[in-house]
């Protein structure tokens, strides 16, 4: 780095620091590059804060996979040099019918996920044992708190040299050059992670992609378990989501019979997941909305199905809600928006929902692709 640049130059400036932000800019300074983070807020506090903290990497297939593992190194090498809270937890999946079984056997055949009967998954899931045919545990997986994740990821970056413009409007970005409300910024390269805010950015790259937003309602609940949740827990209304168990026979059979038996909760496109914070807090949800522009206002009944669907699950008193929240995130044609014009920005979106599995592995693969960078120091952070 040339110490006597101009404070408004950089080598890449990354608008947005959100988690693809944030691995970019991670990328690029593990590469001993001058960096700059743009964003219009005063820290992160759009998709990657508001999520269940679930780095979702085993049940993750093709493109999606190969992002999420090298995530999964990320985020282990980011929580030991930041020092955030992180668990090598892998994930459990509850079971209550046949068809849910067939899923998860037909996906274990390609290792990395160990079947459960339902005495096994009793002892690490507080569960109604009721109903319960059995599980799985999905070992990759790791979890973390999203709150307290991204705030020290950015200082470690800061402490690491990264400039972080926050409270900065970006009013136009083009080969070497980001306008701010602050003022212009030169750079090398631009790359601009924004999630749903593309459309208003870029909106010409946008609607290239089908970008759309998807709003999703969670709570965080108080719990009297008896034993702490020992990971994440997915359920069958998860297996119907996620690429690895989605897209199989079996699960064309299993997403038949929920949405003939529960249309209620497939109009809500429900995805009965939760996840144990460290103060003992339970992260319930979630539904989904897609839009351009989705409703602000939250509907009374996917709260109520949360609260009932939880109640039913596990064998303990009633959650009592603390909070709750609305996630926005951006949604497309396909898995991720990788996109880079004439003009040499890089425009990069986890488009699915799985930012925070996918994000750092998202920026690390296509900064290196798209920029020709060697391998990172890896020693020197």
């Amino acid at each position: 780095m040339n110490p006597d640049r101009s404070a408004d130059s950089a080598d890449v400036v990354v608008v947005g620091a959100g988690i693809v932000g944030l691995g970019a800019a991670y990328a690029a300074v593990r590469r001993g590059l001058r960096v700059i983070v743009v964003d219009r807020t005063d820290a992160p506090v759009g998709a990657t804060i508001r999520n269940f903290g679930h780095l979702c990497i085993g049940a993750q297939g093709g493109e999606a996979r190969r992002y999420a593992d090298t995530s999964r190194e990320l985020w282990l090498r980011l929580s030991q040099d930041a020092g955030f809270w992180l668990r090598e937890s892998g994930t459990l999946v509850a079971a209550r019918h046949d068809d849910e079984i067939a899923v998860l056997e037909a996906a274990a055949h390609d290792g990395g996920i160990r079947m459960l009967e339902a005495d096994d998954l009793l002892q690490l899931a507080p569960l109604r044992a009721q109903g319960l045919v059995g599980g799985a545990h999905i070992e990759s997986d790791l979890q973390t708190d999203p709150r307290t994740a991204a705030s020290a990821i950015v200082r470690h970056l800061a402490a690491l040299g990264v400039d972080f413009r926050f409270r900065t409007g970006v009013t136009g970005v083009g080969r070497g050059r980001v306008d701010t409300t602050r003022g212009p910024l030169t750079c090398g390269s631009v790359v601009v992670a924004v999630n749903h805010d593309i459309d208003q950015l870029l909106p010409e790259v946008a609607e290239r992609h089908g970008i759309v937003r998807c709003a999703l309602d969670m709570v965080r609940a108080a719990v009297s378990f008896r034993h702490p949740l020992a990971a994440p827990l997915l359920t069958g209304w998860s297996l119907v989501r996620y690429g690895r168990f989605s897209d199989g026979p079996e699960a064309a059979v299993l997403r038949e019979r929920l949405h003939a038996e529960r249309p209620d909760l497939a109009a809500l496109d429900l995805n009965q997941m939760y996840t144990q914070l460290p103060d003992g807090t339970l992260i319930i949800g979630d539904s989904h909305a897609t839009a351009a522009a989705p409703s602000p206002f939250q509907p009374e009944a996917a709260f109520t199905a949360f609260l009932t669907e939880a109640e039913a699950l596990f064998d303990a008193p009633a959650p009592r809600v603390i909070e709750r929240w609305q996630g926005v995130y951006a949604k497309g044609r396909q898995e991720f928006l990788i996109d880079r014009g004439d003009d040499g920005v890089l425009v990069l979106a986890a488009t699915t929902g799985i930012g925070m599995t996918t994000g750092l592995g998202l920026a690390e693969h296509n900064l290196t692709a798209a920029f020709g960078w060697a391998a990172a120091r890896e020693g020197t952070t």
